[in-house]
This record gives C-alpha cells, structure tokens and sequence, in this order.
C-alpha cells in the first residue's frame, strides 16, 4: 500500500513545508512544524460549462440589516447592536475568565426568543447544568449537547436552531483530515465547515478560541479573518470586572468595549464603567491622575497610578501595568530633554487602575501629569481630568472627540479639564478648561522644577 504524503504543518500561522526543519521561515517560531497527512478534503472539480456571474452598482439599496437583540446590553453593544443572522462571532479570552459563563447567559436569554444550541466539547453536560444552576438559569430552554464531530454538529443544526454557541473550536474535528483535533488544519477546516453553513442557511454562530500565551487566538492566524466578528475577553484575575473588546467587526465598528464584573451570580452588566473605576481613588495622594479615553464610541474616565522612587539598581526598573512600556519610555525622555526633569536613576512603576487597558496615545498628557506629580511632590487637583497625545519635540497635539471626554467628566463632576491647545475657540461652560500647547507648561502649573539635591518624597 502506497504511502500517504505528508507535509509539515507551523502550529503558529499554518504555513506549510515539504520537510522538516527547527524554524519556520514564515513567522520564525521555533520547533513549532508537525508532520500531518496531505488528504485533498476539497477535490478540484471541473464543469462541463461556466456560469455568468452578475454584477450589480454600488447604489443599489439593501434593506436594513435585521438584528436579535440578545437582551444583555454590553454584550449587544460590542456586537454593533446584536446579532447578525448568518454571521460568525469569535470569542477569545485566557483559560478561566469567564468565556463559557459569558456565552451560557447569552444562550439563556436568545432561548427565550429563538431556537438557541450550546454545544461543548470541553465539559459534559452535567458540568453545564452545574454552571446554569448556579446563574440560575437552569430553566432556560436552551438546548445542550456535547460532541466534538462537525458533521455530527452540522446535521443536528438542520433541525432549526438559529443561534448556535461551540465552545470550543480547539476541541472540534472533521473526518477528512487525519490531524489531531486543535492542530492548525483541523482548526481551519472546522471553521470553515461552521462558516459555509451559517452563510448558506442564516444561522448565527458564536465559537470560542483558546489564546495562547502571547495573547493571541490559538492556531491559524487565517482564522480571525474568516469570521466576521472577533471578541476578546479581557481581565486581570486578582480583579472583578471584565472587559469584551471587539478587534473586529463587520457589522459594527471595532474598538468597542464591554464592561461586565464578575459576581457569584455571574456577570453582571456595568452601565456606567467611569463610575466603576474611579470609587476608591484617593484624595490628595501624589501620582494619580484621572484620564478621560474614549474606547470604541464610549468616553471612559479611568485612573492612572504612577510612582517614582529612588533605585539601587545599576538599571533601574520599568514597570507598567496597562500602558504601552515603550511609550513611558518616550514620555520619560521628553520629560528630561524638553523640560529638564532627570530620572534615569529611579525606578518608575506606572498602573492603570481596574484592570483596563489603554492602547490609544491621548494618555500620553495624564501620565506626564502623574509622573510630574511624583516629581515635584505635589497632588493634583481631584477635580481635573487629562487628555492629549505628545510629541518628540513636548508639543501636545490635539486628540479626536474632546467633546464627549468632557461631557463624561462633567456628567461625574469634576470641574477642571487640562485639555491640547484647541486650533478654533472652544468652550464648555460646565468646566474649566486649561489649553496646554507644551508639557513645559504643566510642569510650570505643577512647579516641577529639576531638585536633583532632593530624593523622592522630600527626603535627603
């Protein structure tokens, strides 16, 4: 009997190699090639006679597009305003944050209006009805199995169901490759069964995916680009709230956020995240800072800790907690080249409290401001907010949707706003506004003057 051929598969981006070797010339990981069978799933076939596409302008009108609200407003939110029917949603998260419990209360809320199918191949049925019960929820109708087998998972779905949760796609496997299930190819090939069907019969799909260590979606990077929807599910376990990101999305716009917080009840909704963020701030402390950011279309105020201490270290330390490392970096050296503030030697520790992450530059004025807080030994106001991106030069550049960032910090109070110098007159009675054109001229508001015969806190 003839050999089947192989070929050697990366586990990382599912690039493809004729033989072995330690690293992979398309994503340079290592040790990450397994040898897999080449079996031709999708045969070519030829047609006796070609058939004429139809083109169409781009000023037809489409209907709008019909959405099922599953009832969980955050949830709703990061979808673009519920579920699209025929699309396929991808949920990603670390092991234990709360992605099946997420997915298992969504299910019992779309149950009560349409067919809904939880399908898990990662625990037995009996684990699930624990975890109902215990969100109590257990009365749902939804409809529950367990198997890892696509075709198994594609027939029953003929039956009507219209929402279709598979937790998780890892787990799943198609007869035609001889992979072993979680393998890139298999991984591949069980989504592309799962998309084919819901384009082809209108059923909404929702798949969970394991990240890896790096953070990303386990297995083919191709994956995210065949769905329509990609959802992170962010948090730190030492806190409670948890937050859904959406990185992409064909129905809605991305960077959207959710913010859930975990109870013993299950997730429960945050209506107001600035609130949520900001009730255990204290008062006249150096270092800390109130940052009004915007995620996706919600103005998000949030907290941001900074400490700088003396180092007996020959390198001092950075470390960053929910900030971009390398962009401290670049707020340190403008703050020692422009305004003449010298701390290459102490250690400097930076916190975005809550357990949110920041990506976008607009932060870079409010950790300035805690970092001159920390410098000059002196609180700032507990009424003012921050926002502006800097540049190489100090220069503090303008940021996008500046009227909804001080709309949210006047609707929580506070009364003071250290805003980019505008480039048109711009006013918001319910605050005062404070335009900066340099970072030189907060370190003055601040009177943060180079002290290098003074250690932190006023101590020789």
């Amino acid at each position: 009997m003839a050999k089947s051929p192989t070929h050697y598969v990366c586990q990382a981006c599912g690039s493809c190699f004729p033989k072995w070797s330690g690293k992979c010339e398309g994503c340079h990981s290592w040790n990450s090639l397994v040898e897999e069978a080449t079996v031709d799933s999708f045969k070519k076939k030829t047609t006796a006679k070609a058939q004429k596409i139809e083109f169409s302008s781009l000023e037809g009108i489409s209907p709008p597009l019909p959405r099922l609200l599953t009832g969980i407003e955050e949830f709703d939110r990061v979808c673009g305003g519920g579920l699209v029917p025929g699309s396929v949603l991808l949920v990603g998260g670390d092991p234990g944050i709360g992605k099946s419990t997420l997915l298992l209360q969504v299910a019992a809320v779309i149950s009560e209006k349409t067919s809904c199918a939880y399908i898990s191949g990662e625990e037995a049925a009996d684990q699930v009805r624990l975890r109902a019960k215990r969100l109590h929820i257990a009365s749902s109708p939804v409809n529950l199995a367990t198997t890892t087998h696509i075709g198994d998972i594609l027939k029953s779905l003929h039956q009507g169901a219209q929402v279709a949760i598979i937790d998780s796609i890892q787990t799943m496997y198609v007869d035609a490759l001889d992979a072993a299930p979680g393998s890139v190819s298999q991984v591949r090939a069980s989504a592309h069964e799962l998309i084919r069907f819901a384009k082809k019969y209108g059923v909404t799909i929702l798949i969970v995916g394991h990240v890896t260590k790096e953070g990303v979606i386990a297995g083919p990077r191709v994956l995210e680009h065949m769905v329509d929807t990609v959802l992170y599910f962010e948090g730190e376990r030492g806190h409670h709230f948890r937050i859904l990101r959406s990185v992409k999305n064909r129905f809605g716009p991305t960077d959207e956020i959710g913010v859930f917080e975990m109870t013993d009840k299950g997730l429960q909704e945050v209506s107001n995240p600035s609130a949520l963020f900001l009730p255990h701030r204290t008062e006249d402390v150096t270092g800390s800072c109130v940052f009004a950011g915007i995620e996706g279309t919600r103005p998000l105020l949030v907290e941001i800790q900074s400490l700088i201490a003396p180092s007996s270290l020959a390198t001092p330390r950075r470390a960053v907690v929910g900030w971009d490392s390398g962009r401290l970096s670049m707020i340190l050296a403008v703050l020692e080249a422009r305004c003449g503030l010298l701390c290459g030697n102490r250690d400097v520790f930076l916190n975005v409290a809550g357990g949110l992450r920041i990506s976008e530059p607009a932060a870079d004025l409010a950790v300035a401001a805690a970092l001159l807080s920390c410098i000059a030994n002196t609180p700032l106001p507990k009424d003012a907010v921050f926002f502006g991106e800097i540049g190489l030069s100090g220069e503090i550049r303008p940021v996008s949707q500046q009227e909804a960032r001080l709309k949210e910090a006047s609707k929580l109070g506070f009364k003071t706003a250290f805003i980019p110098k505008p480039t048109k007159p711009f006013s918001m009675p319910e605050l005062t506004l404070i335009p900066l054109a340099h970072v030189a001229e907060l370190a003055n508001y601040l009177d943060a003057k180079p002290k290098p015969q003074r250690a932190y806190g006023g101590q020789a």
